[in-house]
């Protein structure tokens, strides 16, 4: 099953969709969604390798523009949306405790989460709950979010043949770290910070 559901994501990474698909992923991941848009950007990158500027590029912006609507969700929609998305995550009885210390140093925090596995779309939110600065949190999501899919990008460029081999090689054992690692960050957000 596994092996069907990853040669017809391969197919999929070639079509003329592909790009709107890798844009939409990449916006709804940073408020909403829980799957990072790797799960296209890889594919994707593997399909077409010359192009893994342009997907990068794709990644970032609509991963930032994501961003602004988690910013947004949390400054004005706090309530009604943002907190039960927090309270998804676990993390709405923590939100007075943090929000002071959060302003000072958030930004670190949102250079993490856009750089790491960690669910970015928690800090988006909280971000704009918490007022930290616009023009902080815009900084630090462009520097961490690109760092984060250019590099995967670059990787996936640089050294295609071996990876394209080694995942399909290995698909069991990297969907299997991969879900530990998503799992994990959602575990670490809800337990841990």
């Amino acid at each position: 099953m596994l092996r069907k559901l990853y040669d017809y994501t391969m197919s999929l990474a070639a079509t003329r969709h592909a790009e709107k698909g890798l844009a939409t992923v990449s916006f709804v991941e940073s408020s909403v969604f829980p799957i990072p848009p790797d799960v296209l950007l890889i594919p994707m990158v593997l399909a077409e390798r010359a192009k893994w500027l342009r997907y990068a590029f794709i990644c970032t912006l609509a991963s930032v523009a994501g961003a602004l609507l988690g910013y947004v969700i949390g400054a004005f929609l706090y309530e009604a949306v943002g907190q039960p998305i927090l309270a998804f995550y676990g993390k709405e009885d923590a939100f007075e405790q943090a929000a002071e210390w959060y302003n000072r140093w958030g930004g670190w925090g949102v250079l993490f989460a856009a750089v790491t596995p960690f669910p970015y779309k928690v800090l988006t939110i909280f971000s704009g709950a918490t007022g930290l600065s616009l023009p902080v949190f815009i900084l630090v999501s462009i520097i961490g979010r690109g760092l984060r899919f250019y590099f995967v990008a670059w990787l996936l460029f640089r050294f295609g043949p071996p990876v394209r081999s080694f995942i399909e090689k290995n698909l069991g054992l990297l969907f299997t770290a991969f879900m530990v690692l998503l799992i994990g960050g959602f575990v670490a957000v809800r337990y841990v910070f």
